[in-house]
């Protein structure tokens, strides 16, 4: 879906396009993908999985107990360590206020292991729920996770991040940063992913597909 970009900050991924997409019976049992061109992300219509997070503090909770209390947006991105997720970050501040008179939360998921959380909280001033899937088990089931190979690690250490350190692990995965409007009984009404990875949802869009997901 893209081809290879060249590197600006920490922009060494493949660049790629938006998705926003229609109803499929696709599975749910999804794979960790080779590169970002080659993710299958859960689609409009579907419902969302079944799956653990952690806490800021390090509590294991459950994500449909979270979705069905509230109509939510679920985002997924890369880590503390990202620029271009870090000024998604501080959109979503800007919004949340509309979001939650809507009636909606905000849950954003990453990678980074619950102490690291702490991080970007402080910095941003974010009032919404950031939480760990250092597993990345509920990345996968979403369709967002791919491995990163050898060269491409190099070259972020080379900008000063460490994978390993961040999550806490060595799994090497990482998702396609993605957006998710999704209603109380966990139905998908709005996705958003792209694999240019200075790429976000407009929070314009996001706001509208909010309140169409209401009607």
């Amino acid at each position: 879906m893209g081809k290879l970009s060249g590197i600006i900050l920490l922009g060494f991924f493949l660049g790629g396009v938006v998705m926003v997409q229609a109803a499929s019976s696709d599975s749910m049992d999804k794979p960790v993908y080779d590169s970002p061109q080659a993710v299958h992300p859960l689609e409009k219509g579907q419902s969302i999985p079944n799956g653990e997070l952690e806490t800021l503090a390090g509590k294991k909770i459950n994500l449909k107990s979270l979705v069905f209390q509230k109509p939510s947006i679920l985002i997924f991105y890369r880590g503390g360590w990202c620029p271009f997720c870090n000024l998604q970050m501080g959109q979503l501040v800007k919004i949340e206020p509309d979001l939650m008179k809507m009636g909606y939360q905000v849950l954003a998921i990453t990678p980074d292991k619950p102490e690291s959380l702490r991080v970007s909280i402080d910095k941003h001033g974010i009032n919404y729920t950031l939480l760990s899937d250092r597993t990345m088990d509920l990345t996968r089931q979403f369709g967002l996770a791919y491995r990163l190979d050898p060269e491409t690690l190099e070259k972020m250490k080379g900008f000063g991040v460490d994978l390993d350190q961040s999550t806490g692990n060595s799994l090497h995965e990482l998702p396609v940063p993605a957006a998710f409007v999704v209603d109380t009984k966990g139905m998908i009404h709005f996705v958003y992913y792209n694999v240019d990875i200075k790429v976000r949802v407009n929070p314009d869009d996001l706001m509208a597909a909010a309140k169409e997901a209401l009607k």
